[in-house]
């Protein structure tokens, strides 16, 4: 499926795990894309593939920096927004460096946008901004306080869409993104995700730490669903899809204990001694919602978005990835 074909396209956060994903597809579809970062948490080895197509171009710099906004969206017909300070536990520790970039670098984007007369941007929003919303399924229109810095520069973000929609007339869309998962996600930063951190834990047969008793619960999504997401938000013309925000999710939960069985299970296809390998149990990390669980219908009806990957056909895919590329 090609949604956005024979486009300029630009790609902010295009060498981390999400961008990169949504990159590979774009130039599948003989798009011109250029990719922005600053290498903080993107990673080279993610866009190398590309670096010798003419269609794909690099600009190496930091949306907190106006001017390299600027050149970044020169020509563009799309913006896919993708550059953030994830990890809440990150913003908790540093919450000045997460607002920079959540937020003042999304303004940048903004205002580079709106000035090189881009139409349409679709951001990465989150599913932080529900906070400590006990609904669940969480639908789009009922939040709660935010937990955490990093859930209130996401917010941020969706309150400067709806501003500069309504002053400027631009088409902004926000995703609002459950737990993703997938090829090039990395395992090995301080504040890494909970599925590839699981993952290199197990294959060096070592005790991953559950934060919590296990019954937190998520609704993970692949990669793939997320880079749907974001070309059919791209290309809709269904007004009433617009300047608005989107659940991006399978609409299935999975408890951290259920995810760790599943995984050690699936791992140990590949090397038996990994079944024995136990969890530890430590204190909930601070911020963390409880339960994550997404109502999608908005998405599907407005979007005509349609998950092709559930939780366990994700991980099914995904399993070879991580075996090969976290082994060694």
């Amino acid at each position: 499926m090609g949604l956005i074909e024979n486009q300029s396209v630009l790609v902010t956060g295009g060498a981390g795990f999400i961008g990169s994903n949504i990159i590979e597809k774009l130039l599948k579809q003989n798009n011109r894309v250029v990719c922005l970062d600053n290498f903080a948490t993107g990673k080279r080895e993610n866009i190398a593939a590309y670096m010798n197509n003419p269609a794909f171009r690099l600009i190496e710099g930091d949306i907190r920096d106006l001017d390299t906004c600027r050149k970044a969206v020169e020509g563009a017909n799309i913006v896919l927004h993708q550059a953030a300070l994830g990890s809440v536990p990150r913003s908790v520790k540093d919450p000045l460096t997460s607002n920079e970039v959540n937020v003042s670098g999304f303004l940048n984007v903004l205002v580079a946008s709106r000035d090189a007369g881009v139409k349409r941007i679709v951001y990465a929003a989150s599913s932080s901004t529900y906070g400590d919303s006990k609904d669940l399924p969480k639908v789009e229109d009922r939040i709660g306080k935010p937990m955490s810095p990093y859930a209130v520069t996401k917010y941020v973000n969706e309150l400067y869409a709806s501003v500069f929609a309504n002053l400027y007339g631009m088409e902004l869309i926000g995703l609002r993104y459950f737990n993703v998962f997938g090829p090039r996600q990395d395992p090995f930063g301080a504040y890494a995700a909970v599925i590839p951190l699981f993952v290199k834990a197990l294959i060096a047969k070592e005790s991953p730490r559950i934060n919590g008793d296990g019954t937190y619960s998520r609704d993970f999504t692949y990669v793939v669903n997320v880079v749907q997401a974001n070309e059919r938000a791209a290309t809709t013309t269904n007004p009433d899809a617009v300047n608005t925000v989107f659940n991006v999710a399978c609409g299935e939960r999975t408890s951290i204990q259920n995810l760790f069985d599943i995984l050690r299970d699936k791992l140990s296809r590949f090397d038996g001694a990994i079944a024995s390998v136990e969890p530890i149990y430590g204190e909930v990390r601070l911020g963390d919602v409880p339960h994550s669980l997404a109502s999608i219908e908005k998405a599907q009806s407005l979007l005509g978005y349609k998950p092709t990957h559930l939780f366990a056909d994700g991980i099914e895919e995904a399993i070879n990835w991580y075996w090969e590329n976290l082994k060694s």
